[in-house]
């Protein structure tokens, strides 16, 4: 079995991801830059009791990644009940095969883990509304025009439906912290 409290310390915060040499950086800081939580979505963070943490699954290259940590890292960033690692994708091929999307290793997958570093859910690669879009419609268009349109969608959005989901996911487990 996988030690998910070892894995997540061995990540990187986001911090010391964008710090280092990646693809598409003037997109990662970009994105980081404008990147705002909703004060709904802030006020419920903060009104968490206990710990939860955040250990993603990501490569730098990934679109859907460079739409969403940059906003879940300025939740984290607002929400001292919540913390997040980032660990690659390719190099913890135990942890990806466990959250496959559909059988594909689909990122940035989120997974979510209360204060004991236990596994509550999990979370990716998109939003739901946009992965519904994707899959229902996206996949017939050509790639380049679904990644304009995927890249339209998390603009008008905001970082609003991921954060609304995790946020989500949280308050479900704490509501019902003996669910696994």
């Amino acid at each position: 079995m996988t030690d998910l409290r070892k894995k997540f310390r061995s990540g990187e915060t986001f911090a010391e991801f964008l710090a280092r040499p990646k693809k598409f950086p003037e997109f990662w800081e970009g994105v980081y830059k404008r990147a705002t939580v909703p004060e709904d979505i802030l006020s419920r963070a903060l009104m968490l009791t206990s710990q939860w943490h955040f250990l993603v699954l990501s490569e730098d290259w990934c679109g859907d990644s460079i739409n969403t940590l940059p906003l879940i890292a300025r939740l984290v960033d607002q929400a001292p009940m919540i913390d997040m690692r980032i660990i690659g994708r390719d190099a913890n091929s135990d942890v990806m095969d466990d959250h496959l999307t559909n059988g594909g290793r689909s990122i940035p997958v989120i997974i979510l883990l209360d204060s004991d570093f236990v596994e509550r859910g999990w979370w990716g690669p998109r939003p739901a509304q946009l992965q519904r879009w994707v899959v229902d419609t996206g996949l017939a268009l050509s790639k380049e025009e679904r990644y304009r349109q995927v890249r339209t969608w998390y603009a008008r959005d905001h970082g609003r439906a991921v954060l609304t989901e995790l946020l989500e996911m949280i308050e479900r487990n704490a509501q019902n912290p003996m669910e696994v």
